[in-house]
């Protein structure tokens, strides 16, 4: 017999079939109608005494968590990424919800109930998405790491919602990301972009091409730009939104949907150079000659970079249009990201002040975008040493 100082009180007992069990009054306090916690399966006496007592004690610390059968896999899947859907950016969302498809509920760790995760389970599920066991490929530490930072907000929320008592990833050891883990993008030089950009300029893409290549705007800014966003007299772009890649679900089979820019930062004005805001012009007047064309069948996003019939374009279609074009071409291997990176590294190489281009990148700090490049860091420090030493000594000396 055991009590949890508040007159509830519990029991153990054995059952035919020689296993124990024990019996908790887990009524709340004032409560009328009666509850019970049983639980069943322990192989000794002593086992039951000892869950009794743990219980006990959690019942009267206010930490006690009635037992649950639910499993992780379907936890992540189901409960949590519904709940979570409307507090997170769309492209999160979905990020989160492709990684538990494809790397958690894989897993042996899946089918583990809940409330019985522990932080050595976790590990072994990390060294084994390192080590790429049942045939799987290998992952990145970085990878694994953010898989640990969704799998630790599942559990933060379970505890959150009196499913668990304590946060088990809390306690877990995910493999910590080196600098060295990052992956390179590669990037073209001036010749070679200025090459790529003549060659398709005429092209259906090729006003993608050139504002992708002139601004550092990401994918999905471009592809959910809308003329409304587009300043054709003073030449600026006004980022508010992003079309993002989704995995088809429901009735309606979309595999895309607009939603916020990827940072706080996001949202921001960018200018845009002469040359290409006249690409920019004569590109719109070709698009409305196709719509007056299409007239009814003509899909009305206002986009700026869309399909033939005004629909949005498929992120994935866009970047695999790039890198098809630039092998047509004979151009060095380069991913569409790859000229977000090629502006970057022109950028600073060519000494525009890091602020300025961390604003127009839309990351979310100066820190994050000379992380990111620091690459090229040390030729501005060599610049910026023998122009303060100019300056000191004076010039010629």
């Amino acid at each position: 017999m055991a009590s949890a100082g508040d007159g509830r009180r519990g029991s153990i007992r054995q059952e035919p079939n020689g296993t124990w069990m024990f019996v908790l009054d887990t009524t709340p306090p004032g409560s009328k109608q009666r509850a019970q916690t049983r639980r069943r399966g322990f192989r000794t006496k002593r086992e039951a005494q000892a869950a009794l007592n743990d219980a006990v004690t959690a019942l009267s610390a206010k930490i006690y968590v009635p037992p649950s059968r639910q499993r992780l896999g379907l936890f992540l899947s189901d409960s949590w990424l519904s709940a979570v859907e409307t507090r997170l950016r769309r492209g999160t969302w979905e990020s989160y919800r492709r990684m538990i498809r494809l790397h958690v509920n894989p897993h042996p760790i899946a089918d583990v109930y809940l409330q019985a995760i522990e932080p050595g389970m976790l590990n072994a599920f990390y060294a084994d998405l390192l080590a790429g066991s049942d045939g799987a490929r290998p992952l990145a530490p970085r990878t694994v790491q953010y898989i640990h930072s969704i799998v630790h907000r599942g559990f933060r929320d379970a505890m959150r919602w009196g499913l668990i008592p304590r946060n088990p990833a809390a306690s877990a050891d995910p493999p910590r990301p080196q600098a060295s883990d990052r992956r390179v993008i590669g990037t073209w030089n001036v010749d070679q972009l200025r090459r790529f950009l003549a060659d398709t300029s005429a092209e259906e893409l090729g006003a993608l091409w050139h504002l992708y290549a002139t601004t550092g705007c990401r994918r999905g800014e471009l592809l959910g730009l809308r003329w409304s966003d587009v300043d054709l007299v003073r030449g600026r772009l006004a980022i508010v939104r992003t079309l993002v890649e989704v995995e088809p679900h429901g009735e309606d089979h979309v595999s895309w949907q607009f939603g916020e820019p990827k940072t706080s930062r996001g949202r921001r004005s960018i200018a845009v150079d002469a040359h290409t805001m006249a690409l920019l012009k004569a590109h719109r007047k070709l698009q409305v000659q196709q719509r007056m064309k299409l007239r009814d069948v003509w899909q009305d996003y206002d986009l700026v970079f869309c399909r033939a019939d005004g629909s949005p374009w498929h992120p994935k279609t866009v970047s695999t249009r790039f890198v098809d074009t630039a092998e047509r071409l004979g151009m060095p291997h380069l991913s569409l990201h790859g000229l977000r990176h090629t502006w970057a590294t022109l950028a600073l190489g060519g000494n525009v002040h890091p602020r300025v281009v961390q604003e127009r990148l839309g990351h979310s700090s100066v820190g994050v975008t000379l992380d990111i490049y620091s690459h090229v860091t040390p030729a501005m420090q060599s610049l910026a040493a023998e122009q303060v030493a100019a300056l000191i000594y004076g010039q010629g000396e």
